[in-house]
């Protein structure tokens, strides 16, 4: 399936109107805007403009609250509880890490766990806004159930995706995976493509592995079968180590928040996704150029060292999203067909032009 290329001048200014038609202030849809527009410059099109439909549903639905704000619930000199009080979730998230960012300016750490919020889009967004003010960023958010734990066929955890950036030369190094085998918004985008899943992605409620798409949404949506965590099925491919890291997100957002663990998300008319974002000032350690030299250095030999047979180059994290960057600044960014159907359905729903030329 053939994408169409989207100039993000106009894609900006498409989900900018669209949110402020939801309700939102302009600066609320700039900053909603600017996290979805980012995954999708990174090359992460599974949450960037594909999400609107979900945010549409969850907007409806009341998952998600227009025009509220979240709120410090409990607080220390380094640490914060935040609850989200089910605002839109890119609010939340740069709320939590803002607080986490002056925190750690002012004694070198700071911890932000976050309860009763929504689907904040990429980790790395909120990890990446630590670096303009020299400090390390990390970010993780659990979901709606969706990862089954190693030997199960239930759905307990989220994808529960770790985001940390650190400043580099050339690049930051930019880390943003899921722990599980891939994010469910992959699956979508297979299902919107019409293609088989790759085997290992995931299991029905039968029990064995799950290669129809459409077939693996129903089985998260009921709860009963889902995506394998990072590893795959068994123990041998280490399915052991991606489940535990699902389960230490979980702890960090939902358990330090005292807020709800994925297999209680989205139970009710709340949604109450947890965040956890944490900000490290690196003279903490020594002088930040000399770490970020050493660091620079280390992440240069990475890419220069042996390659693989009939391999080329070694990546370090974060050179493939920065170098996709460049690239769909000048050719626009990739959308799916189906994606801008849903684009130009909502536009005639929420009464805004459509100013996108596809």
């Amino acid at each position: 399936m053939q994408a169409i290329y989207v100039q993000e001048n106009e894609l900006r200014s498409y989900c900018q109107r669209a949110f402020e038609a939801y309700g939102f202030s302009n600066q609320e849809a700039e900053i909603i805007t600017d996290v979805l527009v980012m995954a999708d410059l990174y090359g992460i099109e599974t949450h960037g403009s594909q999400r609107l439909e979900m945010y549409r549903q969850h907007i409806q639905k009341g998952y998600i609250k227009v025009g509220r704000q979240p709120e410090i619930a409990f607080e220390t000199p380094i640490s914060a509880v935040v609850d989200g009080r089910q605002a839109m979730g890119q609010l939340v998230g740069k709320f939590g890490m803002e607080l986490a960012i002056t925190k750690a300016k002012q004694l070198g750490i700071g911890m932000v766990t976050v309860r009763n919020s929504n689907h904040y889009g990429i980790a790395g967004y909120y990890s990446n806004m630590a670096l303009p003010h020299g400090l390390i960023g990390v970010s993780m958010t659990n979901s709606f159930p969706i990862v089954v734990p190693t030997y199960g066929r239930s759905p307990m955890m989220g994808t529960n995706p770790i985001a940390v950036s650190i400043a580099a030369e050339p690049t930051p190094f930019y880390l943003d995976i899921a722990t599980s085998v891939a994010a469910v918004g992959k699956v979508e985008v297979c299902n919107k493509k019409g293609v088989d899943l790759p085997t290992g992605w995931g299991i029905n409620e039968q029990g064995v592995d799950e290669l129809n798409p459409k077939h693996l949404i129903d089985c998260v949506r009921s709860r009963m079968g889902g995506l394998y965590p990072l590893g795959g099925s068994q123990e041998l491919f280490g399915s052991h180590k991606g489940y535990g890291l699902a389960v230490l997100v979980e702890f960090l957002t939902a358990s330090l928040s005292q807020g709800t663990t994925a297999n209680h998300v989205q139970e009710s008319d709340v949604m109450g996704v947890g965040h956890y974002f944490m900000a490290i000032d690196p003279k903490l350690f020594g002088n930040p150029d000399e770490i970020t030299r050493h660091w620079s250095k280390y992440l240069q030999e990475l890419r220069d060292s042996e390659k693989a047979l009939g391999q080329t180059r070694i990546y370090t994290h974060g050179e493939k999203e920065y170098e996709t960057e460049a690239i769909l600044r000048e050719r626009g960014v990739p959308i799916l067909p189906k994606t801008i159907e849903e684009m130009k359905q909502l536009a005639k729903q929420l009464n805004i032009e459509w100013n996108i030329a596809a």
